[in-house]
């Protein structure tokens, strides 16, 4: 993977405006929240729809075209714990701009979201944990080992496991954030892809603070490796810090409007 793929993470049930929309079938909400995230810049569209263990099947198959419809079938990561629910989105999902991203699996008791990504030729997140937080990097590397393999044992191209370092947050687990970044660099040593959700970093910090955060961590996370994060795209100086990276790394080629691109 060469640029850097944001992931929009704003449509999500925990936000009440989106859950009601998820809930009424109400298009307008969630069509607004995803063109402003497409505006800014993001690549995937993540759709989380909680449990969802009701009507899980409908929704999801709802949203995915809904979404791809209006957006010129933008590839979406389908996050939710109902596994139906997936192979549902799956099953009306558009491959034209990119494949499926199944969100998420782990080392325990979700494992078997990557035998369904594998089935479904589809990318999927693997959060480096277990039954919890690994203490440590050889814990997240024994974990990443055990994901690997059952991918690869399903038939899997390496390039489709995006493994999660798990983002820490930084005010309480301040000594842990390095750890996080030396660990970015290891998968990216093995030649393997990254993602994780950044803006756990700075959970509970004050609203002014954040952005600059998230954006001194993506930035420090990307000399490291990351190839991916998801991102609330509409924070401006983040997106700008990662377009920015992006070009120092020489992922994407300068112009004077690389801002703008």
């Amino acid at each position: 993977m060469a640029k850097f793929i944001t992931i929009g993470e704003r449509l999500s049930t925990t936000a009440p405006a989106v859950n009601k929309a998820f809930t009424e079938r109400d298009p307008e909400p969630i069509l607004a929240r995803a063109k402003q995230q497409l505006d800014a810049g993001a690549f995937y569209l993540d759709v989380n729809i909680g449990p969802a263990e009701s009507d899980g099947v409908e929704l999801m198959k709802w949203c995915v075209e809904l979404l791809q419809s209006n957006f010129d079938n933008v590839p979406l990561a389908l996050d939710t714990a109902n596994k139906a629910a997936i192979e549902a989105g799956i099953s009306v999902y558009n491959r034209a701009k990119g494949k499926p991203i199944v969100n998420s699996a782990d080392a325990a008791g979700r494992i078997e979201y990557i035998d369904l990504a594998a089935a479904n030729d589809a990318i999927v997140i693997a959060l480096c944990n277990g039954e919890g937080i690994a203490k440590d990097n050889d814990e997240r590397m024994g974990y990443l080992m055990t994901m690997l393999e059952r991918g690869m044992e399903h038939g899997m191209e390496g390039e489709d496991l995006w493994f999660d370092p798990l983002f820490l947050v930084t005010k309480g687990m301040q000594d842990k954030q390095m750890e996080i970044l030396e660990f970015i660099g290891q998968i990216s040593e093995q030649g393997l892809n990254s993602t994780g959700g950044l803006s756990n970093n700075s959970n509970g910090m004050p609203k002014h603070i954040r952005p600059i955060m998230d954006s001194a961590m993506v930035a420090m996370a990307m000399m490291q490796g990351l190839t991916s994060a998801i991102v609330n795209p509409n924070d401006l100086r983040l997106m700008e810090t990662i377009k920015s990276c992006d070009v120092i790394k020489n992922n994407t080629l300068y112009a004077d409007s690389y801002l703008e691109i």
